[in-house]
């Protein structure tokens, strides 16, 4: 898989490795922190361009300790000030299948390190768009009733792109086993012909061991910008194979985020990776 990997040092490194035709752009960070700050920056810029273009923002988040360094930044730096977030709308790319206010919760914990703390809560509550996972659970629903219900207001409530609902901004982290949002390997997610959002059943392989909703994985097609969040030693692997010669997205569910429209986001160890054999 073609490249293009950059030290992620200044703002003039981010800009010269934007995505182009052959691949994801790949910036390298010293570490985790860093993978967060410049996950802000390109967070920022692609919700400011989106809404003085299309005059609202659309955001997927991710869950995962990425997304938690991530939400601190949003709550700390000034740079997240620069954002009108009444313009934007938040969604989710995938949920456990538990209440929101548990711990394992994607939403609960973007309601309690961002969105209800500033500049979070500027976010209106009608721009607020988790999987309604409580909703379900309160009528005695499934996680598949759940995704249903996402589907729908999915369709009616994004811009289309290629015909496919789409996101200014899509947020991403990787699991050891090659997966992303809870499309795992192998997984029903990544059939061909699945609906926007769908359930799945509770991983056995890792943990939590719960039911999931998931957005399915094609539609990142359709995303203006895709930002993968890969921080850790422990992800080495795992991207290596990922950007190797072999096309396997069955085995390897995050080969569908080597997009032109993305960025990868590595610390040194898993950049390193893509360089050696594996």
């Amino acid at each position: 898989m073609s490249a293009r990997v950059t030290p992620a040092v200044d703002a003039a490194s981010h800009l010269a490795s934007a995505p182009g035709a052959l691949g994801p752009a790949v910036l390298v960070c010293p570490d985790a922190p860093a993978i967060a700050a410049r996950a802000l920056d390109l967070l920022v810029d692609g919700l400011r361009m989106a809404i003085r273009d299309r005059g609202l923002g659309q955001v997927a988040l991710t869950g995962g300790s990425s997304a938690s360094a991530l939400y601190r930044l949003l709550r700390e730096d000034p740079r997240a000030g620069r954002v009108d977030w009444s313009r934007v709308h938040a969604w989710l790319g995938d949920e456990r299948f538990v209440p929101f206010d548990d711990q394992d919760s994607n939403w609960g914990t973007a309601l309690r390190e961002w969105l209800d703390q500033p500049p979070g809560a500027a976010v209106p509550a009608s721009n607020r768009h988790p999987i309604p996972v409580d909703e379900a659970l309160a009528a005695g629903r499934d996680n598949h009733w759940a995704a249903a219900r996402y589907a729908a207001e999915m369709a009616t409530a994004l811009p289309l792109r290629e015909g496919l609902p789409s996101f200014d901004v899509w947020l991403l982290g990787l699991g050891t086993d090659g997966h992303i949002l809870s499309a795992f390997p192998h997984g029903p997610a990544l059939a061909v012909g699945q609906p926007l959002a769908l359930g799945v059943a509770a991983p056995t392989h890792l943990e939590p061991h719960v039911a999931r909703v998931t957005l399915a994985p094609h539609l990142l097609a359709a995303a203006r910008s895709i930002i993968v969040m890969v921080p850790g030693v422990s992800k080495a692997a795992i991207v290596g194979e990922c950007f190797g010669p072999r096309r396997e997205p069955a085995r390897l569910p995050a080969q569908m985020a080597l997009r032109p429209n993305a960025t990868w986001l590595l610390d040194a160890a898993c950049a390193a990776a893509i360089q050696r054999p594996v």
